[in-house]
Formats: structure tokens, sequence, C-alpha cells
């Protein structure tokens, strides 16, 4: 019997895969990619898409054979030992000071197309959607999958729209440059950009032990929340770069309501902030569910302290998530008092999230066999060449990793010490 009440099937499961990879990304990033790379940015989103496929069977094949609250790190540890999944937790937790707050980021900016908010506003936006996290999250995950098949709809509606009105059925696909034309060298730098569309895949493993039928519904909800989350990205970019809305940050942020308000007036503008709002809130609400699981988790276990075990009367690890919450409004207001770019703070997430997908990737290595392990092997070099594609943006999660595993040796060293003085 498992320890979490089990509340999704298929439907849930791949509604939840697909807003939480589309969520902080879908009407933003498109754009900073074709800030970044222009029309070449649309071979990105393919290139991206086969990229991440081995990397999605994987976890799909570890979450079938391993459903688990406690996700990628406690895959990790079951392969490596308990001091990498205590590693990969610090690792995936550590993304809090930077990858919550980025996510809040890209809500305040569709609220920007209707309302001069100041940067007073955006704070209260953001952390007002913290407080609607911390709500949806008292219930059962069952609600979070309603929730979330909804805004997929809304967003996949939305885009079809667009894309009649807009007549891309007929010259969309001409936006795509031939392959001679294509800079490909520009290519890596916007990858390392793009890839944080597709980070959601370690978050999603966390909610494996909720399935109603984990080895048949889990992996299947990955992966097809996977594609449905890869063609609607390549749709929308085929958008953005066929009405030219992207350049400044703000126009990156705000191209989703100024494409709706130019097809729609007005209600399209309206209709995009509402539904833009609810992508984002949909993929940082995964992302703190599954933040608040893997501590809960690792309370259950005796790893952390006990009170943070508790569920509350709807059967939600309510006291882990409200951990979570207060430390995800204090990096927010850090974020908010030091001004650091959007940019900066996605691709400093995205060294956490690479790295721990490696070590996840090696992981399956260890613990599949046969094709998976080799498809596991293909995806670990994948992993790896991402993160380093990131280059100087990398240097944060090797030096938390660094930080981490120092303050380990040391803890030891000072320990063999003390029982030495002792004998």
């Amino acid at each position: 019997m498992g320890r979490l009440h089990k509340q999704l099937g298929l439907g849930y499961g791949t509604a939840m895969m697909a807003t939480s990879l589309l969520g902080s990304g879908i009407f933003v990033v498109p754009a900073v990619a074709a800030s970044l790379a222009g029309a070449d940015s649309l071979w990105a989103w393919l290139l991206l898409m086969i990229l991440v496929l081995p990397i999605a069977f994987t976890f799909a094949r570890l979450g079938r054979t391993f459903p688990h609250a406690g996700g990628a790190p406690h895959l990790i540890g079951r392969a490596l030992g308990a001091p990498m999944e205590k590693l990969a937790a610090f690792l995936f937790l550590a993304v809090l000071p930077v990858g919550l707050p980025a996510m809040l980021t890209l809500t305040t900016g569709f609220w920007h197309a209707l309302f001069a908010f100041n940067a007073t506003g955006d704070l209260l936006i953001q952390l007002g959607t913290l407080g609607l996290a911390l709500v949806l999250g008292s219930r059962n995950s069952g609600a979070s999958g309603l929730i979330q098949l909804l805004i997929a709809l809304a967003i996949i509606g939305l885009l079809t729209a667009i894309w009649l009105s807009g007549d891309l059925v007929s010259s969309g696909l001409n936006a795509i440059p031939s392959v001679h034309s294509v800079h490909w060298n520009a290519l890596p730098s916007t990858l390392a950009v793009m890839f944080w569309c597709f980070v959601g895949l370690e978050a999603f493993t966390h909610m494996g032990e909720e399935f109603k039928r984990p080895e048949r519904d889990f992996p299947l909800a990955l992966l097809f929340g996977v594609l449905l989350a890869g063609l609607i990205y390549l749709a929308y970019a085929v958008a953005v770069i066929k009405f030219s809305v992207f350049g400044s940050e703000v126009a990156n942020t705000t191209s989703f309501p100024v494409m709706m308000a130019t097809l729609f007036g007005e209600p399209g503008r309206w209709a995009a902030a509402i539904v833009g709002y609810l992508a984002c809130f949909a993929g940082l609400n995964l992302y703190v569910q599954g933040f608040a699981r893997l501590l809960w988790s690792m309370a259950d276990e005796g790893k952390l302290p006990a009170p943070l075990a508790k569920l509350n009367r709807n059967g939600a690890p309510f006291h882990a998530l409200c951990w979570i919450v207060a430390a995800s409004a204090l990096c927010v207001l850090a974020v908010w008092l030091f001004k650091l770019p959007l940019e900066t703070l996605m691709r400093y997430a995205n060294g956490n999230f690479i790295l721990v997908y490696l070590l996840a990737m090696i992981a399956g290595v260890k613990l599949l066999n046969g094709n998976h392990r080799w498809l596991a092997a293909l995806a670990s070099l994948l992993c790896l060449g991402v993160f380093i594609s990131l280059g100087f943006e990398a240097g944060y999660a090797l030096v938390l990793g660094g930080l981490f595993i120092g303050g380990r040796w040391l803890r030891m060293a000072l320990g063999s010490q003390r029982r030495n003085r002792v004998c």
C-alpha cells in the first residue's frame, strides 16, 4: 500500500506533465530563444525535442519500476548510495533561490500587458501566486490534476485560435529556415536557455507514488506529456517568429498578450493575460508540490525532522509545503531587492536541474537492463553536453555541489577526531 493517496490516472497525469513543461516557459521562452537566434531557433526546438526524448524515456522507465515520492533523489540514492541521494536532494532544493523566483518573474509579465505595475506590484503578484500554490497544495493531488487539465485545454485552445486567425496553417512551416542557412554555432547557447522548458521531468517523478496504476499510467503520462508540450512549444515559436513579437525582456515577457491583442483586440489581450498567468502557475504549482513531497518523503524515512512528515486531513504533506512556500517567499524577496535579471536566473537554475538529470541518468545505467540501460547511457551523454554548454552559469551547480561534498567531508573528519579522542 502506498504512503500517499492514489488520485492520478492517465488523463490527469498527462495534463500535469504537459502543463508543468509548458507552465512558466510556453509564452516567454520561445520569444527569448528568438531574441538569441532569430528564426534559427525553430531548428533548436526540433533538436531539443529529439534530445529530451531519451531522458524522458529513462525517467519513465525508472518511475514505472520505482514509484516513490522521493523522486529523482530517491532513484539516485537507490543506485549510487545515500550520500548521492542527499547531494541530489540538496541540488534540487537549491533551485529554490533562483528557479522559483524566475518562474514567478514570468508570471508578472502577463499582468504588465493589462496594468502598469511597478516593482512593488510585481512582488505582491509573486507572493500572492505562492499563496495560491499553498491553498491548492493543501488539497489532494486529484485537485491539482483537474486544474492543470483545464489549463492545458485553455492553452491548446488559444494557440489553435492564433494559428487559424493568423493564417499560420498554410504559411507557418515556411517560417522554418532551410538547413543550409542556419547558423548552427549559435544554437548551443540558445539550447541551454531553452532547456528550461523541459525541466519538470524530475519534479513529475515525485508524483509517481500517487498514480492509481503507476506501472502503466506513469510512463505513458510522462511521455505523452513531453510530446504534447514539445509540439505546442514549436507551434507557438512559429507564431512568435511570424509576428516578430520578440526582442527586449519586456517584449519577450509580453509577446503572447501583444499577439492576442493584434489578432483579437482587447478581449484577446485579457484572455492571453489570464491563460498565460495560469500556465505559469501550473508549472510553478507542480514544482512547489514536488519540493514538498521530497521533504515529506525524506522526513517520513527519518532523514529530516519528523514534523515535516505529517499529512493533513486531505492526505497532503502540508507541513513540508509550508516550509517550501516560506523559503520561496524569502528567495523572491532577495531577487526583488537585488534586481537579478530573468535570463541569469534561468541559466543558474538550469545548471542544477541538468546536474540532477545527469545523476538520474547515471542511476538509470545502473538500475535498468537491456536497451533501457543503453538509452540511459545516451541520455547521460546528452545531459553532460547540455551542462557543458551552460558555460559559466554551470558554476552555480558546481559550487553548490562542491560546498555540499566539502561540508560532508569536514563533518566526517571532525566526527572521526572526536571518536579518536574518546578512545
